[in-house]
């Protein structure tokens, strides 16, 4: 039986970071994936499908500009594009893979093993491994669970992966569908419906329980998103319930119910069902290990289970569902273990990018979750039109909105930006959130110029009453505002 100081199960982002930081304290580590390396993350999530997405950006701007550029319209190869894609996850396994692989030779200590199969953990010491025609048993001192998650079903729609899809089958599609409808109209439905319009050969149904998409995040971002989606074709199909899904002639049929009751059936090429993913522990466990579990996950403290020496990281616990988010928790959770973490963990200046037309990064609390939390605020809200790297992109659509406390500190408490280059814009108050800091911090540095950014540092000024571009004046491009837990009041400076 081979003994390590740390068995890892799940070589996704978050395990993956987990292994290679017991590394640095000098421990022996077992990383186990039963399937690719690099998870959902790499080959059904964010590197596979925003490869997709920033292929079809070039696209839909060469079908924007095409007479200008004097290439005219454009037929875009389904296959070329999948091979780009392709290439892209098979460079990023190749550089995770590489690095795996002589890990131990450039250590010159025999510290990782890599280890391909089906793990299942025995006891709070034992994992049992199985797979390529042979069992093993390891013992560990310590057990970090980072399985992952896989897209939600319901026994009720016709997934077969070949007609109607979950994002992790996408990658069987053939050929741009002429048509395609999306249940869910949450982040990953709202990326597909961008990607797919984007490139022109699809139209794109999109079907959204509420009066609008992406119901968590605030209106006036929605209102450009949704905007931009009907100008490329997407039907957004609002306050509709699916209240049936058929293949028919190998051909999608659905019926919707309306708030008002009334129906209408459609049909289309192929769905995607994009209602959520779901953590996958499904046989990891056994029963009498006592691991606590409910219908949202592995319930963890601080990325400790209910076992003292096991951990859980990244979507197998109901923590955030992101990348970042998993590589952060199984850094931490290492050091946890083995050492005191440099810094707590916390989730109020997690970063966040959808990768919709335009783009959305955020950081922080948005106006929804703060007014859920009680709190009154300052809002200024900055037209790209006012920004001179925007002007310079000849794409002046989108907006940086900052929130503020509503004090003479004005500690930041969230940003959003809508436009171009707006994940670039984000990490430093990302920082300043995480310090409690203020946006005064911001306001008076030596930005780039011209850059995104620098609307930010306008944001601070307009707060702090010494703006470049008054809000008296320019009433249209800026929004100026004091939430005082009831209403909306002008706070209107310079």
């Amino acid at each position: 039986m081979k003994k390590f100081d740390v068995c890892v199960i799940g070589g996704g982002p978050a395990g993956y970071a987990a292994a290679m930081r017991a590394i640095d304290f000098g421990k022996s580590v077992a990383l186990i994936e039963k399937d690719k390396l690099g998870g959902a993350g790499i080959h059904q999530g964010a590197l596979w499908s925003k490869t997709w997405w920033e292929i079809s950006r070039e696209a839909r701007m060469i079908n924007l500009h095409g007479n200008a550029l004097n290439v005219g319209s454009t037929e875009f190869s389904f296959e070329k594009v999948k091979g780009e894609v392709s290439d892209a996850v098979a460079e990023r396994v190749n550089l995770l893979s590489h690095h795996m692989e002589n890990i131990n030779l450039g250590l010159g200590e025999d510290l990782f093993e890599y280890i391909h199969g089906v793990a299942h953990v025995k006891d709070k010491n034992t994992v049992e491994v199985s797979g390529n025609g042979q069992d093993q048993t390891l013992e560990a001192d310590y057990i970090v669970l980072a399985t992952g998650s896989v897209p939600r079903k319901l026994p009720h729609l016709p997934i077969d992966e070949e007609i109607v899809f979950t994002s992790d089958g996408l990658s069987n599609l053939t050929k741009f569908p002429k048509s395609i409808v999306i249940v869910g109209a949450g982040v990953i439905g709202c990326e597909f419906a961008t990607i797919f319009s984007n490139f022109g050969h699809t139209k794109v149904h999109l079907i959204d329980k509420g009066d609008r998409i992406l119901p968590f995040e605030d209106e006036d971002v929605v209102k450009v998103i949704e905007k931009n989606l009907e100008a490329k074709g997407v039907l957004i199909h609002r306050n509709s319930k699916l209240i049936e899904m058929k293949v028919d002639e190998d051909e999608v049929v659905y019926i919707l119910e309306y708030n008002d009751g009334t129906k209408e059936s459609f049909r289309v090429e192929k769905g995607l069902i994009s209602i959520g993913r779901v953590p996958q522990y499904d046989q990891l466990l056994d029963e009498g290990l006592g691991v606590e579990v409910d219908n949202r996950g592995i319930k963890d403290d601080l990325t400790q289970t209910s076992v003292s020496n096991i951990y859980a990281v990244g979507d197998i616990t109901a923590d955030i569902s992101l990348v970042n988010v998993g590589e952060l928790e199984g850094r931490y959770a290492i050091e946890r273990i083995f050492g005191k973490p440099e810094q707590p963990l916390i989730y109020k200046n997690i970063s966040t990018i959808m990768f919709l037309d335009p783009e959305v990064a955020g950081v922080g609390m948005n106006e929804i979750q703060a007014k859920q939390a009680g709190l009154e605020y300052r809002t200024v809200s900055l037209s790209y039109e006012t920004n001179a790297r925007a002007t310079a992109m000849r794409n002046t659509e989108g907006f940086i909105k900052v929130l503020v406390t509503n004090d003479d500190d004005m500690n930041i408490l969230g940003m959003r930006v809508v436009g171009e280059h707006a994940s670039s814009a984000i990490q430093a108050v990302a920082l300043l959130i995480s310090q409690d800091k203020s946006i005064k911090e911001l306001a008076e540095l030596i930005h780039p110029h011209p850059s995104i950014i620098e609307g930010i540092q306008e944001c601070g000024r307009i707060l702090m009453g010494k703006p470049l571009f008054k809000p008296r004046v320019l009433r249209d491009a800026i929004r100026c505002q004091v939430w005082d837990g009831k209403s909306y009041k002008d706070l209107v400076s310079g």
